[in-house]
């Protein structure tokens, strides 16, 4: 494989059957939801693009922000709280063409599902081999709540831009990772974690001394994971940018989140830190995890909860025990980074639990242990455990949605 072969992103032809493949197992979930919604006299088009966050997205986008519900219990929560970028886009599409606002967030998150699910295969592409990579988008689409991948939400915009932007560091383009970073933090305040990966990167090439060592191999070693059947070495191209075009790139990445920052503190009066009294009325915070912890504590105290409680333990256990397999091999640093840093923003946030698995969403380079077990399965059986699990995950998300659905 040539230098230029690795940097340029994967061509549609090699790209098709991650995509087809994730289409094939979106239409399954979106089928069922059809199909569950109607036997409760339910539209799942009103689940996917009316319902939830998706209605303060399209209000943002249709009547700008200023929107605030005070609750008798004196929280206020405003739509100051939701970053513009979705909305802006809906707002642009609306325009353009014969859709509400509800449909162009649809559309939105249609087509950025599709360009994030192009973005995890080229990161996994890059690091572990193409069959690893259509395992790694078949992964993230099978997760139980890949539902939200098909809705009106934002993390299917963030995941999009944060995996190209770590595919652009992953190859060397810093002002392109710097800007889609921007973008990110346009996009939800985990933006933060594309920011860091970018930062994190950038500090160790300029630590870095052998200056034709990878720059992208974490902890300074050379080389990725141990070559595994069917499974390409972990591969690293060497980054060659000039030092002012690696400053560049990581000055550009912290813009959009600082903007949107600084104007909610503007236009509140709330000086620098007052997009944190917007959280705050949404009783939204970062305690290192206690109220969570407390939380996870309190489902003990009672027989059928403490099911829950149980199911809850394991699963961070599993989150954490998946990260220490992602360091272990070596994982690039900017994907052990942005992982990192989406995995403690989500458990340590000290409000809205029942959020979590799909705040978990974008923190796909979790899910590459499991791309690479299932890429070393032989084909048929791969197949087997992928339809058994899309047939799972279908349901699972039918029944959600229609139920308590995301927060």
């Amino acid at each position: 494989m040539t230098d230029l072969e690795t940097r340029a992103a994967p061509s549609p032809r090699r790209v098709a059957p991650a995509l087809l493949g994730y289409a094939a197992v979106r239409a399954m979930g979106l089928l069922a939801l059809a199909l569950w919604s109607a036997a409760r006299d339910k539209s799942a088009y009103t689940l996917l693009t009316a319902r939830w966050d998706a209605l303060w997205y399209t209000r943002v986008a249709e009547l700008g922000y200023g929107y605030e519900v005070r609750l008798p219990n004196g929280d206020v929560h405003s739509n100051l709280a939701f970053f513009p970028l979705l909305p802006w886009l809906e707002r642009l599409l609306h325009a353009a063409a014969p859709l509400s606002y509800a449909d162009a967030g649809f559309v939105v998150s249609l087509l950025a599902s599709l360009a994030a699910a192009w973005g995890i295969f080229a990161v996994a592409d890059h690091v572990y081999g193409r069959r690893a990579g259509v395992c790694a988008v078949l992964v993230w689409a099978l997760l139980p709540v890949g539902i939200v991948q098909s809705m009106a939400y934002s993390e299917s915009l963030f995941t999009a831009l944060a995996a190209w932007s770590l595919y652009a560091l992953l190859t060397g383009r810093w002002v392109t990772a710097g800007a889609l970073a921007s973008l990110s933090g346009l996009t939800r305040p985990v933006g933060l974690a594309v920011i860091a990966a970018v930062w994190a990167t950038g500090a160790a090439t300029f630590l870095q001394r052998d200056p034709d060592a990878p720059a992208m191999a974490p902890f300074g070693r050379r080389g990725g994971a141990a070559r595994e059947p069917g499974v390409r070495t972990a591969a690293h191209t060497p980054d060659g940018a000039h030092p002012a075009i690696r400053a560049l790139g990581m000055l550009i990445a912290p813009l959009g989140a600082a903007g949107y920052v600084l104007w909610v503190g503007h236009h509140t009066g709330g000086g620098p830190l007052g997009y944190l009294d917007v959280q705050a009325g949404w009783r939204n915070g970062f305690d290192g995890g206690y109220a969570f912890a407390r939380f996870v504590a309190d489902k003990f105290t009672s027989f059928p909860a403490a099911l829950a409680g149980l199911a809850l333990t394991v699963g961070v256990a599993l989150l954490i025990w998946l990260y220490v397999v992602c360091v272990r091999q070596r994982q690039p640093l900017p994907l052990l980074v942005y992982a990192g840093a989406v995995l403690a923003l989500a458990l340590c946030a000290s409000s809205y639990f029942g959020s979590k698995p799909r705040l978990l969403l974008p923190a796909f380079p979790l899910l590459l242990p499991l791309a690479l077990a299932l890429a070393r399965l032989r084909t048929p059986r791969s197949a087997l455990v992928t339809g058994a699990v899309a047939v799972a995950a279908a349901v699972y998300g039918a029944w959600w949605l229609n139920g308590s659905g995301p927060p």
